[in-house]
């Protein structure tokens, strides 16, 4: 019976006809997240996680970026269809920095689906032309990349036949999960990302693995073949970050013991870099890695977790001004939501130039609670992320919370907290890349334990807090301020 019920699921994700999303290239009427949940409970908590997951997951990167050439952070997001089912929808829109409006939502594509896990990335080339890629959620799906059809315009993008490199034939490339994408120019694009591959593993019969790997393009359209980072047991999530031409990722592993097993109990924290867009692999000491990583006990290890008995939720990656890597993620004690499984602890990994430095930051009451981290000089980090319990404790995110360290990570101060007495849960809060103090943190709210209606939120340097305007009447129109931190020390 059992071999019976994995082949029908097997038949499921592999065989099935593909659906179909829609390119759209229509302009939007205000902001509406997303709002996704996952892992049906028989508990009060009601899910493994839920709420307004615009921005999700962590390992999706960049939901926005700063354009010194524009003046302006373009952003994408997963937004909601005014359906009775909302669907997900693709939409980018832009924070003009030298108006301070912000404009209309363009829906780039309706991606058939209402699973958060296909939310949309971004990126910029060196010509001004804004790439939306569109993940899917395992191989259910296919995936899609639009190239805007004018330099920083969003009002209209091209869905692009991209093709990569297969068993030495070029072939559609229309499949990609969790993806984080770099660009450098001169080089192109530099993509980390999850594929699926089917492997005999124990206590799991043979199913698909989540191998994470990376690919490069010139220019977008051209693809190399992948080349895989880790297949270490049943596989891995990533999470990645960027300093001048290095690019660093941190990821866990699915263990396959018989107590343990499967993509619940991730565990373990590594990290591997490369200055040259992938010919070679090194450690945070230089130690030249030959990849992909097969055991759990390599030399891109920092911390056993799994001796310990401890889950690792990889938030952010962020480099000190010498390039050193700071990696911020929570342990717990399992997969499920509530106390009993806690404490939730964020905690931030830093190498110091000789060795892996460890620092508790803050209890938080939730795995999924995730925030970014941000090196704002030698000594002074600081975490923007929902540590404090929010109207729905024990929920999906919570209060959007600020930390901060003026030793280098060593210890770390609450500071005030952005939001207060909010509605619903907050979750989710990113870093864009090449981040503007005007537009310094994104993210999405919404109820944690039923449906409900997401808006979407940023926040400046100062600490002020802005709501994206959900009915807008004019192209462009002012965000609401809604929290002021009482703190100039933010």
């Amino acid at each position: 019976m059992k071999n019976t019920f994995f082949y029908a699921i097997t038949f499921t994700v592999f065989c099935l006809p593909l659906l179909q999303a829609q390119t759209l290239n229509q302009t939007d009427d205000g902001f509406r997240g997303i709002w996704y949940h996952i892992g049906k409970l028989d508990n009060e908590y009601v899910h493994k996680y839920s709420g307004g997951l615009g921005t999700y997951p962590s390992n999706h990167n960049p939901f926005a970026v700063y354009s010194p050439e524009a003046n302006k952070t373009f952003f994408c997001y997963g937004g909601a269809s005014k359906a009775a089912k909302p669907s997900l929808l693709h939409e980018i829109a832009f924070y003009d920095h030298q108006t301070g409006l912000v404009s209309k939502p363009t829906i780039v594509l309706d991606k058939a689906t209402d699973d958060a896990h296909d939310n949309p990335v971004l990126n910029i080339d060196a010509q001004g032309y804004i790439w939306v890629f569109s993940t899917s959620h395992g191989v259910e799906r296919p995936s899609y990349l639009h190239r805007s059809r004018k330099p920083y315009d969003i009002s209209a993008f091209d869905k692009i036949e991209a093709t990569f490199v297969k068993e030495g034939q070029e072939t559609a490339f229309n499949n990609f999960s969790y993806l984080q994408s770099y660009y450098q120019k001169g080089s192109g694009f530099f993509h980390l990302m999850t594929h699926y591959e089917r492997g005999i593993l124990k206590y799991g019969a043979k199913k698909p693995r989540r191998t994470i790997g990376f690919i490069t393009s010139l220019d977008g359209v051209k693809w190399s073949a992948i080349k895989n980072i880790g297949t270490i047991q049943e596989g891995h999530y990533q999470t990645s970050g960027q300093w001048k031409n290095k690019i660093g990722t941190s990821f866990n592993m699915h263990p396959d013991t018989e107590k343990g097993a499967g993509l619940d109990y991730r565990t373990n924290l590594y990290y591997v870099e490369t200055s040259n867009f992938g010919k070679t692999w090194q450690n945070a000491a230089g130690e030249t890695i030959q990849l992909p990583l097969v055991t759990p006990q390599n030399t891109a290890l920092i911390k056993d977790y799994q001796s310990l008995g401890l889950n690792v939720y990889i938030n952010d990656v962020a480099y000190t001004p010498k390039g050193y890597p700071v990696i911020l993620y929570v342990t717990s004690k399992g997969p499920d939501p509530g106390p009993a499984q806690g404490p939730h602890t964020w905690q931030v990994a830093s190498w110091n130039g000789k060795a892996w430095d460890i620092a508790t930051v803050a209890p938080s009451d939730h795995n999924y609670d995730m925030g970014s981290l941000y090196i704002e000089s030698a000594n002074r980090w600081k975490i923007i992320g929902p540590v404090e319990a929010g109207p729905q404790p024990y929920g999906t995110g919570g209060e959007v919370g600020v930390w901060v360290s003026n030793n280098q990570g060593k210890t770390w101060k609450k500071q005030p907290s952005l939001t207060q007495k909010s509605v619903y849960n907050h979750s989710y809060v990113r870093r864009p890349a090449n981040v503007h103090p005007d537009f310094y943190a994104f993210w999405a709210d919404g109820h944690a334990r039923q449906p409900s209606e997401s808006a979407l939120y940023f926040a400046n340097q100062k600490g002020e807090v802005f709501r994206l305007p959900r009915q807008m009447t004019t192209e462009m129109a002012k965000p609401e301020r809604v929290f002021v931190t009482p703190s100039r020390k933010f």
